[in-house]
């Protein structure tokens, strides 16, 4: 199930993210409270069963003036132990409908060598736009800039989360 992050679910998320970004600058505690008191931010948990622990956690924000908004997505992360299941996919869905409501293209960055995220955003109409070299820090793994156009109706097949 998706639901609102909160307050409460970020320390599982800074668990979370040291066990998946090691080699990246994992997020502190510090960072989750700050982008989740954003106004500009929409946060969001995966969870087995409303209630429990997060098992994922993914972000966006909604940039500009209305009628030009762009959205960036700022994390996906699922935790091993449920990758593969369709958390990821149900995340990015939530993300997307928040850049649905305000017709808003899509960008965000992803680890060159990260198969899976690459195909999954691919299958949700992004492309690759660009390369940033050295863009992940301190391992300097280079990502990918992808962004999916602007919706303004919803497509054929969207599942919601």
């Amino acid at each position: 199930m998706i639901d609102a992050l909160t307050p409460d679910d970020l320390v599982r998320c800074t668990e979370i993210e040291a066990e998946l970004f090691a080699a990246d600058s994992p997020w502190p505690l510090s960072g989750f409270v700050a982008e989740l008191r954003a106004d500009h931010n929409t946060y969001v948990a995966a969870r087995v069963r409303a209630g429990g622990p997060v098992i994922g956690y993914a972000g966006v924000s909604v940039l500009g003036r209305p009628g030009d908004h762009e959205c960036e997505v700022h994390t996906i992360a699922v935790e091993p132990g449920h990758q593969g299941e369709g958390y990821g996919r149900a995340l990015l869905d939530a993300l997307l409908d928040v850049a649905d409501q305000v017709h808003a293209p899509v960008f965000l960055e992803v680890r060159t060598d990260n198969d899976a995220a690459i195909a999954l955003y691919q299958r949700n109409g992004f492309e690759v736009v660009g390369t940033r070299r050295n863009y992940y820090q301190p391992s300097g793994a280079d990502a990918y800039t992808m962004v999916r156009a602007a919706r303004t109706a919803e497509p054929e097949g969207h599942a919601q989360p």
